[in-house]
């Protein structure tokens, strides 16, 4: 662990975890979010906390869809960890606020000044976090706004928050970069790319994966919501969108076969919010293609031993969030395309 006493960074928020040494915050039961800073580390004024989907969703549905409820398991969790970790997903999301205090051995230090607002790019679930007060929740974007504090690591990567975009399209996309920046190193011109799930990040990975494949190829979208099948198609982000529910996964191939001849997907891209959708990635895509799960409820085994089970040979990629220059990337896609931009000015602002 770095000794923060004698000035050296903590690279990593070590001496944040409270009880278990050598655990990394993320992995941590419990971390420390209490003032005043140390060495290499950045102070937030919170704004909004935006809930990774699936959790939001199990909380949504844990609380009986009542916002005073879900707010308070929220603020149960996190007075009781020192950060957003869902207990029964694992995932957190991320959160948009304004600097207050940048310590001087911060990466940042000087790039970075107080005021300027930014969103993290790191998990909530690593994040040092207290919640004074919540101000207000929107059930249908998955946000909640607050007053409070939160902590970033040194490693811990952020985004300046644009001036030409409103903040609520800024977190809906930054919120999910990750995903399309991976798609657009996986697809490729030709190829047939199925897309599970219509939400943000399922509208982010089609649109660029249409970019990259510049009118040669076929996207194929599903999602259990027509409606959002629909717009999706609506704006030309897909060829062929099924309604179909993606946790029965002999349905799912069954689609994706009458459409491609049989000849199945050379890439599956998971952006679902629910459980038990391993298979239907998985048995939707060729042999020797490539499935990248994006869906926080993954679970790694029922992914591996469900391919082995079917004696798929498949690549299986799990989607950590990160690449460099995703933050960009995904907003510079926004900026392109005016009738995504306007679609998700519709769902998220």
């Amino acid at each position: 662990m770095a000794d923060t006493a004698s000035g050296q960074i903590d690279l990593y928020g070590l001496s944040r975890v409270k009880g278990e040494q050598g655990v990394l915050p993320q992995r941590a039961r419990l971390i420390d979010p209490s003032l005043p800073l140390r060495p290499g580390e950045l102070l937030i004024d919170v704004e909004s906390l935006n809930i990774d989907a699936a959790s939001f969703k199990q909380l949504k549905d844990s609380s009986g869809g009542d916002p005073a409820r879900i707010i308070a398991a929220v603020r149960g969790i996190v007075g009781e960890r020192g950060k957003m970790q869902n207990p029964v997903t694992g995932s957190g999301g991320m959160l948009i606020g304004r600097v207050r205090e940048v310590s001087k051995e911060h990466p940042a230090a000087g790039a970075l000044k107080p005021g300027d607002r930014i969103a993290t790019l790191v998990s909530l679930t690593l994040t040092p976090l207290v919640i004074e007060s919540v101000r207000g929740i929107k059930p249908e974007i998955d946000r909640i706004d607050v007053t409070g504090h939160a902590i970033l690591f040194a490693s811990g990567i952020f985004a300046k928050l644009p001036t030409d975009l409103p903040d609520t399209l800024s977190l809906a996309a930054l919120d999910v970069a990750g995903a399309p920046a991976l798609v657009a190193r996986w697809v490729k011109p030709g190829q047939t790319v199925v897309m599970i799930g219509a939400g943000k990040s399922g509208a982010l990975c089609l649109a660029q994966a249409r970019e990259t494949m510049a009118g040669n190829g076929t996207l194929i979208a599903l999602d259990i919501s027509q409606p959002a099948l629909d717009a999706l198609q609506g704006i030309g982000l897909c060829d062929h969108a099924v309604a179909c529910d993606a946790t029965k996964g002999v349905e799912v191939m069954q689609h994706v076969s009458r459409l491609t001849g049989g000849a199945l997907a050379d890439l599956v891209v998971n952006c679902a919010s629910v459980g038990n959708t391993e298979m239907a990635s998985i048995l939707s895509v060729k042999n020797g293609g490539a499935v990248i799960f994006f869906s926080m409820a993954t679970s790694f085994t029922a992914a591996a031993l469900g391919a082995e089970g079917v004696g798929k040979d498949v690549t299986m990629l799990v989607g950590n969030g990160y690449v460099p220059g995703h933050a960009e990337l995904t907003l510079e896609l926004l900026r392109r395309n005016e009738a995504l931009r306007k679609l998700f000015e519709q769902r998220y602002v």
